[in-house]
């Protein structure tokens, strides 16, 4: 894929497009989606010994954040709730704070084995 080919797909694909989807409605009540789109690229030309060549490639990344809800003139935001993320970070807590629990044991351990306490005067 040649690189004017290659800027013009991410140019198409960058797009408010991207991050508001199409309308959807139903009863009286219109959805409208949002995302968050993160994308960007490179590419470049050049020759060696007589030969040349160019290419380049984009990563366009995209996750959904909630929709626009317009109901009998109203608009409200309802965000979208990722619970696959949230789960990720519940659990990196909970390792953590076990982590934290079980290396002051352990050194509470190992310093009393190293130091003797001191008599009381």
């Amino acid at each position: 894929m040649g690189l004017e080919k290659i800027v013009g797909v991410m140019r198409d694909n960058l797009t408010v497009r991207r991050v508001y989807g199409e309308p959807v409605e139903k009863d009286g009540v219109v959805i409208i989606p949002a995302a968050s789109v993160i994308g960007g690229g490179g590419g470049g030309h050049g020759s060696e010994q007589g030969k040349e060549g160019e290419g380049g490639g984009f990563i366009l990344a995209a996750r959904p954040v909630g929709a626009y809800v317009v109901k009998g003139g109203d608009v409200r935001w309802v965000p979208a709730v990722d619970v696959t993320f949230l789960g990720a970070v519940f659990a990196v807590m909970v390792a953590a704070i076990h982590r934290s629990s079980r290396r002051g044991t352990a050194s509470g351990r190992r310093d009393r084995g190293r130091f003797p306490e001191r008599p009381a005067h």
